[in-house]
């Protein structure tokens, strides 16, 4: 266990202005945190200050025994280009890039790697389809497979269970529950999905209101019950 990432006094935004304010939280390892609040409440930027696409205003992210870069990133399927030319096999394997750059040819360490991410998600037979002629809860496996290519710590999900029906979002949750039970990934998940049953983490960071919430699930269920 112990510290993975910690946030302290955060503040993140755009010249035209803050967004997320004073924000402290630490994610330890093995941990599944689900990120919840409405639009607008910083969730995105929230993403873009663990990925380090952009800066904090104040205070700092603070990295423990895990490279930034490192981290496993899974975008909302609809800001993926259905229509990209590559099989599903191409797409895991460019999950392996953020540590070794872009060369011409795959090591045979990074196919082994894609290998075992299409394995854990148990869609080795699609390796060679192209991801437009997949359903959509094929393609989120896909997706996830690619950011579980990319780390063996750290997974970050932006609204995963978007667009899917019950049964892919619930295929979907057995799948990420596996990885950070089984496999031991810590998972930071930004969900929409706020039926208590799908909270599936063990902490729930939200940025309804504020003060900010950070705690157990069991804890925001029955503050939220209370409202």
């Amino acid at each position: 266990m112990g510290k993975l990432l910690e946030a302290k006094d955060l503040t993140l935004g755009y010249p035209s202005g803050d967004v997320i304010k004073d924000l402290n939280f630490v994610v330890d390892s093995g941990d599944l945190v689900c990120v919840v609040g409405p639009n607008g409440a910083g969730k995105s930027t929230l993403i873009k200050g663990l990925l380090g696409l952009i800066k904090p205003r104040h205070g700092e992210i603070v990295y423990h025994n895990l490279v930034q870069k490192f981290i496993g990133y899974m975008p909302q399927e609809t800001k993926v280009d259905a229509n990209f030319p590559a099989s599903v096999e191409e797409i895991v394997l460019s999950g392996t890039l953020n540590k070794s750059g872009w060369r011409p040819f795959y090591s045979d360490e990074q196919r082994q790697k894609a290998s075992e991410a299409l394995k854990a998600l148990r869609i080795s037979s699609l390796k060679d389809r192209h991801f437009s002629d997949l359903s959509g809860g094929q393609r989120q496996r896909v997706l996830l497979a690619r950011a579980l290519a990319a780390t063996s710590k750290l997974l970050v999900l932006d609204e995963p269970s978007n667009n899917l029906d019950s049964s892919s979002r619930r295929d979907l949750y057995g799948n990420l529950k596996k990885l950070n039970q089984e496999k031991g990934l810590t998972i930071i998940m930004v969900t929409h999905d706020l039926d208590h049953k799908n909270l599936i983490g063990n902490k729930i960071l939200s940025l309804r209101t504020k003060p900010y919430f950070y705690g157990s699930t069991e804890q925001y269920v029955q503050e939220v019950h209370r409202v």
